[in-house]
Parts: structure tokens; C-alpha cells; sequence
């Protein structure tokens, strides 16, 4: 799944009114009106004045600087990632993400330069490339004891509680998406 970013972000989009009660190009031209001029600026401005969650807010930050100060593409970011020596992780990523889309609309696809946050009304997991060859599945899974692959983050990220490694797509079971998914769930 090749542009599985660009689809969540062309999701997002075409749910912008329904979910914040106005189109993108609105909050665009709101945030605009009021000359904030760092990305960060917006995006506290747009959740603490007008509840948007981080991925409608960060978007229309991004939307709004464009020209200025121009973010990468979500696509472009994960093309890095898996670029090189971590060529080998993409199908795994691809078949990852594919799965995770399907748990509903409101997931957003939030890339970083070194992983992918994973975010729901707040934060549920990422997804890191950490070495040639391993892909690291971090999952915020409160209440959870890890046992066997489901291991507790230590000092991985302490923005999860639990961490996953896998080497190849195959590994990427149901147990997983299990996981993910009451992650997911519990956001």
C-alpha cells in the first residue's frame, strides 16, 4: 500500500467538516486571520480555542505555513524511513498500515523523521524502522501485562507502554493487530 499516508491524509480531508464542523480551507483561512507564525503556535492555538484533535490541528498548521515554511509530506517521510538499508522493512510497514486503516476513519497516520505515530484522539502506538532489520511496533496498551513478544517499551519509547519487534511482514498476525487494535479502542 504504497500511498497509505497520502489516503489517511486524503481521509482526513474529506472529513474535516464532519468531524471539526468546518472544510479545511476554513480553519486554514481562520488560523491565517490570526498571523501566528510558527507551526507549533497553530496547531496549540487550534486544539486549546477550538478543540480540533492533534491531526486536524497539525494539518491545518501545515496547510496554512505552506510556501512559508514548508513541512515534508507525510510520504515523503516515510519514503526516508524506509530508504537504503531499511529497504527490506517496507513490505512489513506496507501491511502494517494496510490493517491498522482498517480500525476506522478517525486514524491518523502521523509521520515523524525516524517512525510513524499512530493516533486515534491521542497517541495508541508507532511504528519505527530501528535497524536494517527489525521494525520495532510500539503500542500505548494500558492495563496490559507483557508477556512473551508483547514486551513493556523500558527504554524504547516512553511514549508506549509495550513494544513488538518484527523482522518480516509474516510476523504481522492477528495477535498484533489484536493488540493494536485495543489500543486503538482505548483511545
Amino acid at each position: 500500500m504504497a500511498n497509505t499516508v497520502d489516503a489517511a491524509i486524503a481521509t482526513m480531508i474529506a472529513n474535516y467538516e464532519k468531524n471539526t464542523g468546518k472544510p479545511l480551507e476554513a480553519w486554514v483561512a481562520l488560523a491565517r486571520k490570526e498571523k501566528l507564525a510558527k507551526h507549533g503556535e497553530i496547531v496549540k492555538w487550534l486544539k486549546e480555542k477550538h478543540g480540533l484533535g492533534h491531526g486536524y490541528a497539525n494539518l491545518a498548521a501545515q496547510r496554512t505555513l505552506a510556501g512559508e515554511a514548508p513541512e515534508p509530506a507525510g510520504e515523503d517521510l516515510v519514503a526516508a524511513q524506509y530508504a537504503g538499508a531499511k529497504a527490506a522493512l517496507k513490505p512489513a510497514w506496507d501491511k502494517l498500515a494496510k490493517e491498522i486503516a482498517k480500525f476506522g476513519a478517525d486514524v491518523e497516520f502521523s509521520p515523524k523523521k525516524a517512525y510513524v505515530s499512530l493516533r486515534r484522539k491521542k497517541q495508541f502506538g508507532l511504528v519505527q524502522p530501528s535497524t536494517a532489520d527489525r521494525l520495532d511496533i510500539g503500542i500505548n496498551l494500558k492495563g496490559v501485562a507483557a508477556k512473551g513478544r508483547l514486551e513493556a517499551s523500558g527504554s524504547f519509547n516512553a511514549m508506549v507502554s509495550h513494544r513488538v519487534r518484527i523482522t518480516k511482514a509474516a510476523e504481522i498476525d492477528g495477535e498484533l493487530i489484536g493488540w493494536l487494535r485495543a489500543a486503538y479502542d482505548q483511545a
